[in-house]
């Protein structure tokens, strides 16, 4: 087994500062708080219109207020945001009362920035982690060494995919990729749909590898999995934007946490093709465990830390040549 400890973040330069996810206050990825956004649309991001009907005439210092006395850290930040966003005064209106209410900012808005993309997320959908963006760099990293001769693509597979942020992110930054998703909820189906299109990705709704065409067994190159890590028992301690408005089933990860990591772990070894690497976030107080079921699945471990986004992951990549036929039988 290998460890890498990283102190900068791969994405640095186009990702500037970072904000905690478990800062109060603060939506659930800290990343709308960075660099400039990526529209998925060709709809305008500024606007110079002063009309009554244009939100910009609002007062901001009076949503600002509202939003700093609904206990918002980032109030100015998010007055910014969300009069950019509204297209009236009374949709404004509205977004704040939602936001002063506790919804997650991206819930409101109806998008997160990830990686220095503008993804769609719908109400209901977990919200994808600045610390994820970790994950997607070294999952970057692999595709690059992977990649096929032309024109044939590299496969990725997004588990546990949510709005489909990183398989979105992914095919960005790859150059050639067949993507395919799944997540067991239908909202999220919905969601990551749309951010996953102009990759021409499939996303397919059922539990883990349950609905991926079996066409893909051996084949893939990468394989993402955002698997639910957190302790059943501390899912309560969560901030109540991630534990009232997000699905358990995206944040429970049964009683040390593991449970999902596991059971995707056990079943990788047949859909990686030989050489192929599977990706899952964890947290470092479990790697030392993940690791030994990563390692007894017969994928060989290694352990990436980022200290600036407190983000643990681990790899398992299977291995080449005879063992990698051991494995798939």
């Amino acid at each position: 087994m290998s460890y890498h400890r990283s102190t900068s973040h791969p994405f640095a330069d186009s990702l500037p500062g970072f904000f905690p996810d478990s800062l109060p206050g603060c939506s659930p990825s800290g990343a709308l708080h960075g660099a400039p956004l990526l529209p998925l649309t060709d709809a305008p991001t500024s606007r110079t219109c002063t009309s009554p009907d244009d939100p910009s005439a609002v007062s901001r210092p009076a949503v600002i207020a509202r939003l700093r006395a609904a206990g918002c850290v980032f109030a100015e930040d998010e007055a910014e945001l969300l009069v950019a966003t509204a297209r009236t005064p009374a949709e404004l209106a509205a977004m704040v009362e939602r936001r002063a209410l506790g919804l997650p900012l991206e819930h409101v808005l109806g998008w997160a920035e990830f990686a220095g993309l503008r993804v769609a997320v719908d109400p209901g959908v977990f919200v994808p982690r600045r610390r994820t963006e970790f994950l997607l760099g070294r999952a970057v990293a692999l595709g690059r060494r992977a990649a096929r001769p032309a024109p044939a693509p590299t496969v990725v597979v997004d588990l546990c995919c949510g709005s489909g942020a990183v398989g979105a992110a992914l095919a960005a930054a790859l150059e050639r990729v067949e993507l395919y998703a799944s997540d067991i909820e239908p909202a999220a189906v919905r969601c990551a749909r749309r951010n996953v299109a102009a990759a021409g990705g499939e996303v397919y709704e059922g539990d883990l590898f349950a609905p991926l065409p079996d066409a893909l067994r051996g084949r893939i190159d990468i394989l993402v999995a955002n698997v639910p890590y957190v302790p059943s028992e501390e899912v309560g301690l969560l901030p109540a934007e991630a534990r009232e408005h997000e699905p358990r089933v995206a944040l429970d990860g049964g009683a040390d946490g593991l449970d999902v990591l596991r059971r995707v772990t056990a079943a990788a070894p047949q859909w990686l093709a030989p050489g192929g690497h599977l990706l899952v976030e964890t947290s470092e107080r479990q790697a030392e465990r993940a690791v030994e079921t990563v390692a007894r699945s017969g994928l060989v471990p290694q352990v990436a830390v980022s200290d600036e986004l407190y983000a643990t992951v681990i790899i398992g990549t299977r291995p080449a040549g005879p063992a990698a036929v051991a494995l798939a039988e």
